[in-house]
């Protein structure tokens, strides 16, 4: 395919085509003097003509002036041509194969002059348009081309800046998880630092690929609910279910970690029990991850998370799982639960 597609492959294409259509009439013919006179006459000279004409219009005319928007321009200077290659090719004609073509005038009646000359004019018109699709379609494939890289970086940029809102998002829910410890229990401020340097080394270093582990973000998720689960207060559970993978599954990295910041930023208050569950299923190529928490609206003047995470979400998986996924969220009698399902 990349031969095809290379200058090299295109040359072996054309010079291919070329010796077809000019071997077919040689081969068709008898072998004899005579035969081969005609193959040159009727064939050759034509198919000769027929080439230049080609290649007049796939090198120079199609692009000069078609891809200009000089349209009148070009069907001119394309009908000057035909006149011109048809007179031409009546002259080769008359002057070397004068005696030939006398000779087979005089075994067979032939038709008016003027008919001989509206299909010529139609002959040599069929090089021009197939110059014409030939360049139409390259120029096609080169704009389609160029359309998908555009798209695909456009893709890539939007993925590494939703990444670089999710990182900042992830690192300050963290810290405040720290500095809560710290005048507490400066033990565990300490493991939860050195908890918290695993976590950062993950994002930093694992999630730069398209595709990580699942086993990989599952271990990160578990670390991350219980750095979370340090600073509850005793009226709130956390319950999480995540499965035991016999074999590993590749996905895009940091999916679920929005939709667990979430649950813990709305499914918590000081003065209300409450319960948050996480749960993660793989049926049949398809992996299920739900999440539900007490709905407690935070208010204008609480300012933990940055209020991205599920727009976020929502954002890298149209752009990764475009017509694979699923996503709903709801609240009901004040549960708010989220179910993501992605095609593996």
């Amino acid at each position: 395919m990349n031969f095809i597609k290379s200058k090299s492959g295109i040359v072996f294409f054309h010079l291919m085509v070329w010796l077809l259509l000019f071997s077919l009439p040689y081969l068709l013919s008898s072998g004899q003097s005579q035969e081969i006179r005609n193959v040159i006459v009727h064939s050759w000279i034509p198919l000769s003509l027929y080439a230049v004409l080609f290649y007049l219009n796939y090198f120079v005319l199609v692009d000069r002036f078609l891809f200009e928007k000089k349209m009148v321009l070009y069907i001119v200077v394309n009908v000057i041509l035909i006149v011109l290659f048809v007179w031409l090719n009546s002259k080769i004609r008359e002057v070397f194969f004068a005696e030939f073509l006398a000779n087979e005038k005089l075994d067979l009646k032939k038709p008016p002059r003027k008919f001989f000359i509206y299909i010529d004019m139609i002959a040599f018109g069929v090089p021009v348009v197939f110059s014409l699709a030939l360049k139409t379609i390259q120029r096609w494939g080169k704009t389609e081309a160029e359309r998908v890289e555009a798209a695909n970086i456009k893709l890539q940029s939007e993925l590494q800046h939703l990444k670089y809102q999710l990182q900042p998002h992830f690192f300050f829910n963290s810290l405040n998880n720290i500095y809560s410890l710290v005048d507490v229990s400066p033990d565990l401020a300490k493991q939860t630092i050195h908890s918290l340097g695993k976590l950062m080394r993950y994002l930093l270093y694992e999630t730069n690929n398209e595709k990580v582990s699942l086993k990989n973000e599952i271990n990160f998720m578990t670390n991350y609910i219980e750095l979370m689960k340090l600073r509850l207060y005793d009226n709130t559970t956390v319950h999480y279910s995540f499965p035991d993978l016999k074999t590993d599954i590749q996905i895009a990295p940091l999916l679920f970690i929005s939709l667990i910041e979430n649950a813990f930023k709305h499914g918590v208050s000081a003065d209300k029990a409450s319960a948050i569950v996480f749960e993660m299923k793989i049926e049949d190529k398809q992996l299920t991850f739900y999440s539900e928490n007490q709905n407690f609206p935070k208010t204008d003047v609480d300012k933990s998370g940055s209020g991205i995470g599920l727009d976020n979400v929502e954002k890298r998986l149209s752009l990764l799982y475009p017509d694979q996924f699923s996503f709903i969220e709801k609240v009901e009698e004040g549960i708010f639960s989220v179910c993501l399902k992605i095609e593996v």
